[in-house]
């Protein structure tokens, strides 16, 4: 794998979320890094993943040579800060209960459980 800085990632899933293709982007460039061994920071790979999930290359293009979308992940950072998140992949529920690394499936499904109780606990007050 070839790490990166994944800021420009951050703004494509945002830009793909405007054509219906936020989750295939995220899932793409996942692949893209732990299977393909691509950099994400590497703007040709950007622009290839954008365009098989189905955004307009023109965009694309328009995406990486501007900001557009910068304020958006400078605030999905801050949030994620607020939350606590140090590493990835971090998982949150109801943006209350969340745990970092690699779990096993029981461990994310009693975070949900446990999610699940807080909402219950508050919507009943």
């Amino acid at each position: 794998m070839r790490s990166g800085n994944t800021f420009d990632g951050h703004r494509l899933v945002h830009l793909a979320a405007e054509h219906g293709a936020q989750d295939a982007m995220k899932e793409r460039l996942l692949r893209a890094y732990f299977s393909e061994g691509r950099l994400i920071s590497d703007p040709e790979t950007l622009l290839a993943t954008g365009t098989e999930v189905g955004v307009p290359v023109p965009e694309l293009r328009e995406l990486l040579a501007g900001e557009r979308f910068a304020d958006d992940v400078r605030r999905d950072e801050q949030a994620a800060s607020d939350l606590g998140v140090r590493g990835v992949p971090t998982f949150i529920v109801d943006r209350r209960v969340g745990v970092t690394g690699a779990q096993p499936p029981e461990l994310i499904l009693q975070m949900l459980r446990q999610g699940w109780a807080r909402r219950d606990a508050t919507v009943a007050t």
